[in-house]
Parts: structure tokens; sequence; C-alpha cells
């Protein structure tokens, strides 16, 4: 049986509609500034998520292909080719995990290291231009509905 939706709902209004796609608006411009510098660098933009969430790694000892999927919500074969992409371009190599040697650590070659450093500061310049634009949208969004 479904589970019904016990959260109350109410009737949002013209200035909430507004300001809700003003947000995804600002949001789909980031996500569309971060795919053309990750092109104007010669990778897409999947291959610049996977480097960066493996070099992010949240707190992580190591990342996995399985990782790398699940941080990407994406398949475990389309993470493996990912993967096999960025290998042969030489921007990330496979190690072992000498406690399970079924599974390999993904770990960033010198040359993804400093593709992604320079493509994560374009990144945060441009999070420290928006950075305002975001927060006001989520303060207004964290706000109790007036009624």
């Amino acid at each position: 049986m479904p589970r019904r939706n016990t959260a109350r709902r109410t009737r949002l209004s013209t200035a909430e509609f507004i300001q809700l796609a003003a947000f995804r608006h600002a949001l789909r411009r980031f996500l569309h500034f971060s795919e053309t510098a990750a092109t104007r660098s010669g990778l897409t933009g999947q291959q610049y998520q996977a480097l960066l969430a493996i070099r992010g790694g949240a707190g992580r000892r190591y990342v996995t292909i399985n990782d790398l999927a699940r941080d990407l919500l994406i398949k475990h074969n389309s993470a493996v080719g990912l993967v096999d992409r960025l290998v042969a371009r030489g921007l990330l190599m496979r190690k072992r995990i000498p406690e399970d040697r079924r599974k390999v650590q993904l770990q960033l070659s010198h040359p993804g290291e400093k593709v992604l450093r320079d493509l994560a500061s374009i990144h945060r310049q441009e999070l420290r231009r928006i950075g305002p634009i975001i927060h006001g949208f989520l303060e207004e969004l964290a706000q109790p509905d007036k009624i």
C-alpha cells in the first residue's frame, strides 16, 4: 500500500512560484556554467563531477567505483565506463585495495589533479559571485509560511 503524504498542503502564492522558479533558474545557470567550464577544459561535465567526487571523497579513506556510482547517481556500469575513459586520458588511476583485492581505489593522477584544481578554482570564483543570490533564495524559502 503506498504511503500517503501527511504533510500539510498549502496553496502557494504567485510570489512563491516566482521565487521557486528563480531559485531553480539560478541553479540551472550554475550547472550550465559548470558544463561550459568543463568543456573548455576538455572534459564532460560528468567527468569533472567524477574527478571532484573522487578528490572530495566525502571523508572516506578511499573511493571505489561503487562509491562513485552512488555519489553521481549513476549505474555501476556507467561509472565503470566513466572511469575507463578518465584512466585512458591519464587523469585517473586504479589501485587495488590491499584489504579487499576485488575492489579498486580510484585516485587522481598528477595531470588529473591539475585539471581538477584549475576547474575547481573557476567554480569557487563563480560560487563566490552567485553565493549571495543563492543564499538569499534559501533564506526566503526557509521562512515559515505566512497564513
